[in-house]
């Protein structure tokens, strides 16, 4: 069983000056930083695209599972999971000549478990979590603004109580494929525990409904027209997010990442207010204190982060998606502004958000990827409960 589509007429003039933008800022990093900036810009780009066209955020799938038990987009989670371990574990294990990357190693710890509990509560209030944010902002959703704002405020806040959380009890940065002896054995368990919750999800879906929806879609149109027009189905998300997310590791040498950039610009704003950052413990040394000191556009995060906005900006308007609403619900507003200010406070304390702490942790073989996987759900959980209190959804 497929599930069918319908199809919108494209929006051409946002498509082509989207377009316009796209290339003028890939020429310009490339004027003013280099090659890799230009490529890992435009790699971002392929990361929008994907994220609109499939519709891959994880609040709404997460949610959808609690309250529904529909598990399709937490399939195609799990799925991609599993495909990137395939995949990141040799090159992160220098077992694939001429390739070298490094893994997204988080401390495992109070800070990582209290930071992706926030940030699951956030994301649901805020109706985003961090790939989900920016893709529905180059979607053209005005309220997703407010919960960017406020995210970027929440990490800001996040950096200046970082030294204080990561203070507490952890027990260090831990390495799967170095503990489990290799890429392989390490893969191989991972990817069977994956199958296993994959198993776990598809039969409560069956259990609730007596049937699956479908990872695929039913669509005649040429292979050419789906993909620049969209939509796509879960299965291609999957195949896009790991095509690029692999090109990410390649070139830039670590996994995709996205917070990161949101308390930058967050610090580079306060100083131009005139706040001072350089004091705190966390910009004052290492590569936040170089980033702090240098353009936005030399920073790969923010680069990529842009990518991403402009990438579903372009892929909305091919799909005749891209519509701003003309009028903006005062509840709602109040939800983005508390889910921003959580989301943004507790990625930064859980070493990244969906992307660069759960999904990049557990794909470069780092536990505490699933540690904020398992804090982050029931953070999650918390925040579901929460919309139903105050009236953002209907009761069970």
């Amino acid at each position: 069983m497929t599930q069918a589509v319908s199809v919108r007429r494209p929006e051409v003039p946002v498509a082509l000056l989207t377009t316009l933008g796209i290339l003028f800022l890939a020429l310009l990093l490339q004027a003013m930083v280099d090659t890799r900036h230009a490529l890992l810009f435009l790699i971002a780009v392929g990361l929008g695209v994907t994220l609109l066209h499939a519709a891959f955020g994880f609040s709404s799938v997460w949610r959808n599972f609690i309250r529904k038990r529909e598990s399709v987009g937490l399939r195609a989670q799990l799925l991609l999971f599993m495909v990137t371990t395939a995949i990141f574990f040799p090159v992160i294990d220098q077992a694939v000549p001429g390739l070298q990357a490094g893994s997204a190693l988080g401390p495992v710890g109070i800070s990582v478990l209290v930071g992706a509990f926030l940030f699951g509560i956030g994301m649901e209030l805020g109706s985003g979590c961090g790939s989900g944010t920016l893709y529905t902002v180059g979607g053209g959703h005005v309220n997703m603004l407010v919960t960017l704002a406020f995210f970027i405020v929440g990490s800001l806040i996040g950096t200046a109580h970082l030294h204080w959380w990561t203070s507490l009890p952890e027990i260090g940065r831990v390495s799967i494929i170095r503990e489990l002896g290799g890429w392989l054995p390490s893969a191989a368990v991972q990817i069977a525990v994956l199958a296993g919750l994959f198993w776990i999800v598809r039969h409560l879906e069956l259990r609730r409904h007596g049937r699956l929806k479908p990872l695929t879609l039913q669509d005649d149109r040429p292979l050419s027209e789906r993909l620049v027009f969209g939509p796509w189905s879960w299965a291609w998300g999957v195949a896009g997010l790991a095509l690029f997310s692999f090109l990410t590791l390649v070139v830039a040498g670590f996994p995709w990442s996205i917070t990161f950039a949101f308390g930058l610009w967050g610090a580079k704003i306060f100083t131009a207010l005139g706040g001072d950052v350089s004091t705190w413990p966390y910009w004052s040394g290492g590569y936040p204190a170089l980033a702090l000191q240098r353009p936005v556009l030399a920073d790969i995060t923010s680069v990529m982060d842009f990518g991403i906005v402009l990438g579903a900006m372009l892929a909305a308007a091919l799909a005749g998606k891209f519509a701003p609403p003309k009028r903006i619900d005062g509840k709602l507003i109040t939800a983005s502004v508390v889910g921003g200010l959580l989301l943004g406070y507790g990625a930064r304390l859980a070493f990244g958000c969906n992307i660069g702490g759960m999904f990049a942790g557990i794909a470069s073989g780092s536990l505490h990827g699933w540690l904020w996987m398992f804090s982050g759900f029931i953070g999650t959980w918390v925040g579901v409960r929460i919309r139903v209190w105050t009236g953002l959804d209907k009761p069970y």
